[in-house]
C-alpha cells in the first residue's frame, strides 16, 4: 500500500447501509453526512500510523472513509483484506472523551496500544 500523499485532511463523505447487507456500509450521496479528520503521525515499513478524529459517529466510519480515499485499515477483511500481521482490524481508540449521561461530568478514558499493534509498529 502506498504512503499517504496528503498528510492531513478531512474526509466528508456520506455513509449509508450497503444494499442487501445488515452489516456493511458504503459511501452514497443519499447517506448520512459523515466527517472524519485525520493526521498521519508516522510512516515506516510500508505502514502508516494515523490519528483520526470523528466529527460524526457513523457505524464503521473510519474503516469506510479510509477505504474511500484508498487507504484500507490493516487487517480489515470486510472493507479491505485480511493481514498476516494481525488477526483483526488494526484500529485502537487510545482516548475517548464524552459527557456522562447522568452526572453530566466530562469523562476522559485512555488505553495503551495493545501488544499486537505495538508489534507491528516495532517491525
Amino acid at each position: 500500500m502506498a504512503f499517504w500523499i496528503k498528510r492531513s485532511g478531512t474526509i466528508d463523505a456520506p455513509i449509508t447501509r450497503k444494499e442487501g447487507s445488515i452489516i456493511e456500509r458504503c459511501i452514497d450521496k443519499n447517506g448520512q453526512r459523515s466527517i472524519t479528520h485525520y493526521d498521519v503521525i508516522e510512516e515506516k515499513n510500508n505502514f502508516s500510523i494515523v490519528h483520526f478524529i470523528l466529527e460524526t459517529g457513523r457505524t464503521h466510519q473510519i474503516r469506510i472513509h479510509s477505504k474511500y480515499i484508498g487507504h484500507q485499515i490493516l487487517g480489515d477483511s470486510l472493507y479491505g483484506e485480511a493481514s498476516p500481521f494481525i488477526d483483526r482490524q488494526a484500529l485502537h481508540a487510545y482516548k475517548l472523551s464524552f459527557i456522562h449521561p447522568i452526572t453530566k461530568e466530562k469523562m476522559k478514558v485512555t488505553a495503551p496500544i495493545p501488544k499486537d499493534m505495538k508489534d507491528i509498529i516495532d517491525l
